[in-house]
C-alpha cells in the first residue's frame, strides 16, 4: 500500500535514506551521490511531511519506500528543453524516490513511479518531470522503459553544497 506519511513514518523515512548511504560506503555501488548528514535527512522527510506530498511504500507495518512528490522544479530545470510545454502549475515533480535496498528488485519503484503518476493527475497535472544522478543506472534504466523520456541534462548546485550533473525525464499524464 502507498500512502500519504504522518509523522510516525519519518524514523523509518530516515532509516531508509541512512539504509542506501550503508549499502553504497560498505558494498556499492553507489547510485545516489549522496551526503550523510546533509541530504537526504530526517529533516529532508520533515519538510515534505509538512507540506503534505510525502508518500510511503508500507507492507506489514514496515516501510519499503519512500517518495516527495511536489509541483517545485529546481532553477536548474529552466536550462532543460522540455519538450513537453506546460505552465509551472500543471507539472507534479518526484523527487528522492527510494526504496529500502531489503526491499529492491521487487517492483516497488514501479509501484510508486504509478502512484505517483496518479496522485499528478488526481492534482490536475499534465506532466511529470524529475531528475536523477547521471551516474544512477537503475533510476536512468527504469524511467525510459516506464515511458518517461530524456529530455537533457544539467549541472545543478544541489542543496548548494554538491555540483553533479543531473539527467531529466518527462512524461505527459
Amino acid at each position: 500500500m502507498i500512502r500519504k506519511a504522518v509523522a510516525a513514518d519519518l524514523p523509518q523515512a530516515a532509516g531508509i535514506y541512512e539504509e542506501i548511504l550503508d549499502r553504497e560506503e560498505t558494498t556499492g555501488p553507489v547510485y545516489t551521490n549522496w551526503q550523510r548528514g546533509k541530504y537526504p535527512t530526517i529533516d529532508t522527510a520533515q519538510e515534505a511531511l509538512d507540506a503534505g506530498t510525502l508518500y510511503v511504500g508500507e507492507e506489514d507495518g514496515r516501510l519499503w519506500g519512500v517518495v516527495n512528490l511536489n509541483a517545485i522544479q529546481l532553477p536548474e530545470y529552466d536550462a532543460i528543453p522540455w519538450s513537453l510545454p506546460a505552465e509551472r502549475e500543471e507539472v507534479g515533480v518526484i523527487h528522492t524516490l527510494c526504496i529500502r535496498p531489503a526491499c529492491s528488485g521487487r517492483g516497488y519503484a514501479r509501484q510508486m513511479v504509478a502512484f505517483c503518476e496518479e496522485e499528478a493527475r488526481r492534482q490536475g497535472r499534465r506532466v511529470i518531470r524529475l531528475d536523477t544522478w547521471e551516474h544512477n543506472l537503475p533510476a536512468n534504466r527504469l524511467y525510459p522503459s516506464l515511458g518517461y523520456r530524456y529530455a537533457g541534462q544539467a549541472e545543478f548546485f544541489f542543496m548548494g553544497f554538491v555540483r553533479e550533473n543531473l539527467n531529466c525525464y518527462e512524461k505527459p499524464l
